[in-house]
Formats: C-alpha cells, sequence, structure tokens
C-alpha cells in the first residue's frame, strides 16, 4: 500500500486514526500520541487503571499493521531469555543454535510490564535503543521498524517492581489514559456488548494495511518536517527547565529535548502540515517529560503530580513569537 505521491502520507494517517478511534471510543487525544510515537520512531508507555483499553488499541493497531505483531504477558518469574531469546546445544550437530524470542517483531506489547523484575525488565534496554539483541556474544539485528508499546497499572503496587529510571528513559512517550466521557461510555458499552468492538479490529486481509515499508516511508517524512531554529531553542529551554525547577529533584536528560522535536515533527505530520509550530512543541511536552522528572519530596507531600508540575513550568518558558 506504499504510497508515495503529495500528501499520502497525511491520507495514510488519517486513515490510521479513523481506523483506532473506530475501536477505542473517547481516547482520541490517546490515539494521536501512540499515532505521533509510531510515526517519531518511539516507544511509548500507557499507564491507565484497568478496563480502559491499553491493550485493545495496541490490537488495533497490530490490525492496522500488515507487519509481525507479538505480547509478552509480564510476570514475577519471566526470565531475560524468555523476552529475547536464548542459545540451545543442537548434540547431532554439535554446535549451538540460537532460538529467537518475541522481541524479534515490529510491534511487541509488553503487558504489565512492571510485574516483572528488574533483570527481566532490563533486558528490552538493549533493544529498546539499540535495536539490536545480544545472544552468546552474537549481536542480532531487529528488523524496521521496531516499536514497544509497554502498559502499566498505576494504581496496583502488590507484585510489582517500578520501572528504573534508566528504562523510562527509553520510552518517547508516557501515554495516560483516563475515563472516557459519558456519552463515549455510553457509546463504547453499546459496541462492546453487542459484539461491535471484536468486529471493528482490523483482520489479516483488510484493505488499506499498513506495510513495514509504508511507516519507514512515514517516519522518513515525519522526519522532514521544517523545524525552525528558535523552535529547537524553546525544546531545548523547556528539558533545561526542569533541572532547576523547585518542585523537580532530577530534571530531564537531553533525550527530553530529542524527543520534544522528534514528537514535534510528527505531530505536526498527523496535522497535515510541513512545518513545525510552537503548539507543537508545547503539546508534546507532557508525554515526553513526565516520565522522565522526579518530584522532590515537598512536592510530593502536598500532593502535586508530575503533570501539575510541568503545566506550571510551562506557563514560565516563553514560547517563540513568530
Amino acid at each position: 500500500m506504499t504510497e508515495d505521491h503529495p500528501g499520502s502520507g497525511d491520507a495514510a494517517c488519517a486513515r490510521l486514526r479513523d481506523a483506532l478511534n473506530h475501536v477505542l471510543v473517547g481516547q482520541e487525544a490517546v490515539v494521536d500520541q501512540v499515532i505521533i510515537a509510531l510515526l517519531a520512531g518511539g516507544h511509548v508507555l500507557l499507564e491507565g487503571v484497568p478496563g480502559l483499553g491499553k491493550t485493545l488499541l495496541v490490537r488495533a493497531l497490530a490490525g492496522c499493521f500488515s507487519g509481525s505483531y507479538r505480547r509478552i504477558q509480564f510476570t514475577p518469574d519471566l526470565m531475560p531469555a524468555d523476552i529475547t531469546g536464548h542459545a540451545i546445544y543442537n548434540m547431532a550437530e554439535g554446535s549451538f543454535r540460537v532460538r529467537r524470542g518475541p522481541v524479534f517483531t515490529h510491534l511487541l506489547l509488553a503487558d504489565e510490564v512492571n510485574r516483572a523484575p528488574a533483570k527481566t525488565q532490563a533486558a528490552l534496554l538493549e533493544v529498546m535503543q539499540e535495536r539490536q539483541v545480544t545472544i552468546e556474544g552474537e549481536s542480532l539485528h531487529i528488523e524496521s521498524p521496531f516499536m514497544v508499546l509497554a502498559t502499566q497499572n498505576p494504581i496496583e503496587q502488590e507484585g510489582t517492581y517500578p520501572l528504573p529510571e534508566a528504562q523510562l528513559d527509553r520510552f518517547l512517550l508516557k501515554v495516560l489514559i483516563d475515563y472516557p466521557s459519558e456519552a463515549a461510555e455510553v457509546l463504547l458499552t453499546t459496541q462492546v456488548t453487542g459484539g461491535e468492538t471484536e468486529r471493528n479490529i482490523p483482520g489479516t486481509d483488510a484493505p488499506g494495511r499498513l506495510s513495514p515499508a509504508d511507516i519507514d516511508a512515514l517516519r522518513q517524512r515525519a522526519a522532514e518536517v521544517l523545524v525552525d531554529a528558535q523552535l529547537v531553542d524553546y525544546a531545548v529551554r523547556i528539558a533545561r527547565a526542569t533541572r532547576s525547577h523547585p518542585g523537580i529533584r532530577v530534571g530531564a536528560s537531553p533525550r527530553a529535548s530529542i524527543g520534544l522535536v522528534q514528537s514535534a515533527r510528527a505531530r505536526a505530520l498527523l496535522r497535515g502540515e510541513d512545518f513545525v509550530v510552537p503548539d507543537d512543541i508545547k503539546a508534546m511536552a507532557l508525554p515526553v517529560l513526565r516520565h522522565r522528572i522526579i518530584l522532590t519530596a515537598d512536592a510530593e507531600i502536598d500532593g502535586q503530580t508530575p503533570d501539575q508540575v510541568l503545566q506550571r513550568l510551562l506557563e514560565d518558558v516563553d514560547a517563540p513569537r513568530a
């Protein structure tokens, strides 16, 4: 389905957006942010209480894509080799054979990623950052495009292991899924109880599914979206402001500045434009930064959230006027 005529990327993005919104009712902002991460070549951490459609969203995205899709259910007894794969000794041949794990795919759903211990979570680090896995000293490349979509439940702490900061920083966006509006929930309930939701998820024979080459082409288009030097400066000033803000103990790394520009480019493409505006940077600040900062003890005692602190910070950083 690769399309290379002018405006084809806009049409492909619009079809993908419509298909996902048809399945995940009332979560338009969440759908847009997941598509932005896909276009920017980043990974996503989806956080929300059970029953809000985190897994459903990933299934719908996989249905719109003709590439490979795998799911890993994270549990306390999951081992690193269960993710990356391992070497098996073949007695007949007298040599080791590599059995590749589920991470060798295009779209990877890491469901309830915070239920596995730190050593298993860390197994995702190399592949998320380097797009490769090392087994028995051999580096194995992950085919492009590659995207990890991880889910976690924010309210259940028993039997969970907080994600280390090093791994959190590998996620381009942390997307929060909240309760839908009353009208959206009525529509959702009607669709689910009528079996319509499952029917809305595209199947392998659905027309217009995006191929791996289509995704790579869209990512290239997003990378070519124009960003004025003033807007790069604006993104950097936002990230640097997190390192001196009184409510933040640990600020964002330079990876946040890069992520702001990359996601702003993807948002512009999703809007159908070929240039970034200040609102693109500002709109992506919360999902790019909320998992990259650590609040001070006083801010946490006061009940402040990362989003609340970041909103105040954004008010203090002047955006370019022209």
